[in-house]
Parts: C-alpha cells; sequence; structure tokens
C-alpha cells in the first residue's frame, strides 16, 4: 500500500520547487494552472496532485507543489 504523501511542504521547500517548475517541466505556472483547470474536477488537493503526475509525468513532489500554489493563488483571488 502506498503513503500517500503529504501536500504540505515546508514554505522553505514550496518555493524552491515552484521556482525550479518551469526548468523540471518546461512549462510555466499559468500553463499547469490552465491544466488543472481544465482537468477533471478533484474535491480533494490530493487527488489532484495525482491526476497531475500520472498525466504529465511529474514526480509527485512537482504535481503537489503546483497543486498547492494553485490553491493559494486561487484563494488569493477570490
Amino acid at each position: 500500500m502506498e503513503v500517500p504523501m503529504s501536500l504540505n511542504h515546508s514554505p522553505e521547500t514550496q518555493s524552491k520547487l515552484i521556482a525550479r517548475v518551469p526548468d523540471i517541466t518546461g512549462r510555466a505556472l499559468p500553463e499547469w494552472f490552465q491544466a488543472i483547470d481544465n482537468g477533471p474536477s478533484f474535491l480533494r488537493c490530493d487527488e489532484r496532485a495525482n491526476w497531475l503526475a500520472d498525466e504529465h509525468g511529474l514526480t509527485h513532489g512537482y504535481a503537489a507543489a503546483i497543486v498547492h500554489e494553485h490553491e493559494r493563488q486561487r484563494r488569493h483571488h477570490l
């Protein structure tokens, strides 16, 4: 049984992961946010991160960081 990875990185780890996303993935954050918005409407962040990782070949660490940042920015703009 796979233990689910926490979506809660430390703020420092989150910042480092987000800063590396364009270099590691070849896509900017707005493109990933659009992929999340256009993807399946999962209710839980971990489901979105798993989908992003599986669908786009990301590591779960980067997928979780992108989903967390997407949520943070969405809350900030509401």
